[in-house]
């Protein structure tokens, strides 16, 4: 027997269910606060958050997901500030990264996009590439302007301008820490967006790189935030207990929902075990889970087929963080700068390091007499690393690590996070896939996606997924309600 579950809010309010509470969700909970609507949050694991969780290393609460949003898309740091927690926000000490390869940490281009170089004398001086590769590079400024071709991959469009070499020791390292994926598999269009824009209307693809940038030499645009990223002093992972705390919604934790159905008034959801299922009534639905779960709910749903079998196409990449922790006196020198990205051509276990005290100096200030060091490990395709148990793969990252600086010794504290699935990959098309989910998703009424398996990875744009998620639900909410009953407008 299903067991009802209460509807949270007033007796004929309307009800709006989350399915998920990761930063998605909760966004979407948190910014449906004010519009007359009962908000319910289910997630399936034991904690909210998703990708985002803090906990102690060394004496400082460090991120264990997300560690930095960008400051210059307002979605992340306008939704802080309304949470009331932008007095928490703090500034990089440095940005300053570097890239491991051809046998030391080379200084990333001071003008670059992405890895894709805007001036190659400033290329050459990093030695990040060979002459060789230098040489392939400057045929990129008189080859005739590509012919538009629909989407193509990474590799294909930019290796095609500027060579494989330019990919495979740049723009490879800094997509893969964002994406954990591929460059002969990502999408040109979706992973690179403003670039792929202004390469439709330049000839050369350093052009393109340098249109983005601002003048060598110049000042900074009027109104541009001063720092690239921001995070909390807190760590990231303390935004969602405060999203759900403030968010006035129902959340619960350990609440799977199996299953998705229509009734004559709205959606119904399973909830929890086939042993002792529950069921929630609500007006409209909010999907913000990974893609394939998302999938499986749609696919129960007549007319959700379409969408469901496009968000079965979008893979997923596993990764860990591995987090060490060392007195300053294991550092023949001090680590310079934020850290530095490895190209996937160079073979180590590890993708990227940062070292968090220099980037972040409040944690310098609570873990004095130690560097804080976070190793990122783990591509798409590289599974079978991750199957090492945690002691082989913090072993893995502190070899690399001392490979690559000098570090000396064990670390005196450590700390290794999995996250199994949890980049999704923009795979090439990914842009008319996203189209046809949301397609699919209109014929459902009161049905709506968001999460970072769209439009974007980062959390300003898991927040804009979630802000239009809530717009298209309340939007749909108003057709239904009686004349002269119009909502509250969303702040």
């Amino acid at each position: 027997m299903t067991a009802q579950v209460p509807a949270a809010g007033t007796p004929g309010q309307p009800v709006v269910a989350v399915v998920g509470g990761g930063v998605s969700g909760l966004a979407a909970a948190f910014l449906l606060r004010d519009a007359g609507v009962a908000v319910t949050v289910l997630e399936g694991s034991p904690r909210l958050g998703g990708k985002l969780a803090v906990s102690e290393v060394g004496g400082s609460q460090v991120d264990a997901g997300a560690e930095a949003l960008l400051a210059r898309r307002p979605e992340g740091t306008g939704l802080i500030d309304a949470v009331g927690l932008s007095g928490g926000l703090v500034r990089p000490g440095t940005t300053s990264a570097g890239i491991w390869t051809r046998g030391q940490i080379r200084p990333l281009p001071r003008r670059q996009f992405m890895g894709v170089p805007a001036d190659l004398e400033d290329l050459a001086a990093t030695g990040i590439v060979s002459v060789e590769g230098l040489a392939r590079a400057t045929e990129d400024l008189t080859q005739p302007a590509a012919a538009a071709a629909g989407d193509q991959s990474v590799t294909s469009r930019v290796g095609g301008r500027l060579g494989l070499e330019v990919v495979d020791r740049l723009v490879e390292p800094l997509l893969g820490g964002v994406y954990a994926g591929r460059c002969e598999d990502l999408s040109f269009e979706a992973t690179l967006p403003a670039l792929a824009q202004a390469a439709r209307e330049r000839k050369s693809m350093i052009a393109a790189a340098a249109a983005l940038l601002p003048p060598a030499g110049g000042a900074p645009t009027p109104g541009a935030p001063a720092a690239v990223f921001t995070t909390l002093a807190a760590g990231l992972g303390s935004l969602p207990a405060a999203l759900a705390a403030r968010s006035g919604a129902t959340v619960r934790t350990s609440a799977m929902v199996r299953e998705l159905a229509r009734t004559p008034a709205g959606w119904r959801l399973t909830v929890g075990s086939a042993h002792a299922p529950e069921a929630l009534d609500a007006d409209a639905v909010i999907i913000a889970v990974p893609a394939r779960p998302a999938g499986r709910l749609l696919a129960q749903v007549s007319g959700g087929n379409v969408a469901a079998t496009a968000l079965a196409e979008i893979k997923y990449a596993s990764m860990a963080i591995v987090t060490l922790a060392y007195p300053e006196s294991a550092f023949t020198q001090p680590p310079a700068g934020s850290g530095f990205l490895v190209p996937a051509v160079d073979r180590r276990a590890v993708k990227a390091v940062t070292y968090s005290t220099n980037k972040w100096p409040h944690l310098r200030q609570s873990s004095p007499g130690l560097h804080i060091v976070r190793c990122s490990v783990g591509r798409l395709g590289e599974d079978a690393i991750l199957q090492r148990d945690d002691g082989e793969l913090a072993a893995l990252a502190a070899a690399d690590l001392g490979a690559a600086t000098g570090v000396r010794g064990a670390p005196v504290d450590v700390r290794v996070t999995r996250w199994g699935g949890g980049l999704p990959q923009y795979s090439v098309g990914h842009l008319d896939r996203v189209a046809t989910i949301r397609a699919g998703v209109s014929l459902l009424p009161g049905v709506a996606v968001c999460g970072a398996a769209y439009d974007g990875v980062g959390i300003p744009a898991c927040i804009a997924s979630a802000r239009l998620a809530a717009d298209q639900v309340l939007a749909y909410l108003e057709t239904r309600a009686p004349a002269g009953a119009g909502r509250r407008e969303m702040r």
